[in-house]
């Protein structure tokens, strides 16, 4: 005769906190990154200036331009990928310094501010930045 002991089939118990957590965090994370819809994607700006700043930093890269225009300079902020996204496409956080001639193309804000999202830059001297050389 043989004996059968039945094996208590394995508890889920106590996953559940853990699975709402998980999935609180990635829907935090889905309604922290904005959408492009301030940006108008039919239009684009070059603007023809000088670095001002150059920030390599979480969650978005910018880049500070300083335009010449009747009244002074004028500032624009351009608004960037990730680091790692411009990492892979080529970018170094050394590329730009404040005081470097740089003209960047971008897709102006709706609203009229003086901001944008970046889509291509060259040097002064025409040479393209980052992925865009290869």
């Amino acid at each position: 005769m043989s004996t059968h002991i039945n094996q208590p089939a394995p508890s889920h118990r106590g996953r559940g906190p853990w699975m709402a957590l998980g999935m609180l965090a990635l829907a935090a994370s889905a309604i922290a990154h904005h959408s492009a819809a301030m940006f108008d994607d039919l239009q684009s700006v070059t603007l023809a200036g000088t670095v001002k700043q150059f920030q390599w930093s979480n969650p978005h890269c910018w880049i500070q331009v300083l335009v010449a225009d009747t009244s002074g300079p004028v500032e624009w902020s351009v608004e960037m990928g990730s680091p790692s996204q411009l990492y892979r496409g080529g970018w170094r956080p050394s590329f730009l310094h404040a005081g470097d001639p740089i003209v960047v193309v971008i897709r102006p804000m709706r609203d009229g501010s003086k901001g944008g999202l970046f889509v291509s830059a060259t040097h002064g001297d025409g040479t393209p930045f980052g992925g865009a050389s290869k």
